[in-house]
């Protein structure tokens, strides 16, 4: 016979699903088998008390639906077809966001993406610098400017594909984002993904590779292979700031570029990447 979770268990995990949800985060798996298995998608593991309580949950498996905690909250932008709105609510829902300590360290906007909200092929590199800072437009400095030549060599322009990073905020003195940086924001960046569809995901540089496979591994091994990202093909090569540091590696990045385009069916230039 269904029971009744304990009053106090279902307000302490509503609170937490909208503390969740404040943070970007929509999507709730629950793992089938062990007692003390549950998983929030895109989040780090919940702390040692509220595992015990979400445990209790599991153990309500019998409850009927109607007596179930809250219903987990859609995304503001589910059952939106229009991507373009879609990634306006998405926007809109980040706010002038002070959800990690990057809000309080100097940068002046968020930089959300730009592109085609229909591409089929998205960059994503790691966070934005202090020209994308100002402007508010990811990859529009030094490292910005290469980024747009080697997508020309690729045949296309920025306007063709969608572009963005994994976190939306400077970093303070251009630093690399911090690992709670990347989990608390990049959760926008999933959305982001979903909405805009693409068929190929290029990350761009060791950051965004390892936050998005959530793998620790040097660039030697991630690159010149395929990756499988929630059913769409990633590959990873150099960041364009690295390049700009060492312009020996282009040749390697092109080799990278081509292998995308032969996957998108794209005709292969013989320019490469200058």
């Amino acid at each position: 016979m269904p029971t009744t979770l304990d009053p106090q268990l279902k307000r302490a995990l509503a609170d937490r699903i909208r503390y969740y949800n404040d943070l970007g985060i929509y999507d709730f798996y629950r793992r089938e088998g062990s007692q003390s298995s549950v998983i929030f998608e895109d989040s780090e593991q919940v702390e040692s008390e509220e595992r015990e309580s979400m445990a209790k949950a599991k153990s309500a498996a019998a409850v009927s639906p109607t007596e179930q905690i809250v219903s987990i909250s859609p995304k503001p932008e589910s059952g939106i077809s229009d991507p373009v709105q879609a990634l306006r609510m998405i926007r809109e829902d980040i706010g002038d966001c002070t959800r990690c300590k990057l809000s309080k360290q100097g940068r002046k906007q968020i930089v959300f993406g730009v592109g085609n909200p229909n591409a089929d092929l998205m960059f994503i590199g790691e966070a934005p610098g202090a020209d994308e800072d100002i402007q508010g437009e990811p990859f529009v400095g030094r490292a910005g400017q290469l980024l747009t030549n080697m997508i020309k060599a690729m045949g296309v322009t920025r306007e063709d594909v969608y572009i963005a990073n994994i976190i939306k905020c400077r970093p303070p003195g251009n630093r690399q984002p911090e690992r709670d940086e990347c989990e608390t924001c990049s959760p926008f960046l999933m959305r982001q993904i979903e909405v805009v569809k693409p068929k190929v995901i290029v990350a761009l540089g060791a950051v965004a590779a390892k936050t998005l496979l959530a793998v620790s591994a040097p660039m030697s091994e991630l690159r010149g292979r395929w990756f499988d990202f929630k059913g769409t093909k990633l590959a990873v090569t150099y960041h364009p700031a690295f390049l700009l540091r060492d312009p020996r590696q282009k040749k390697e990045t092109w080799k990278d570029l081509q292998m995308v385009m032969k996957e998108l069916g794209m005709a292969l230039p013989s320019k490469s990447v200058e």
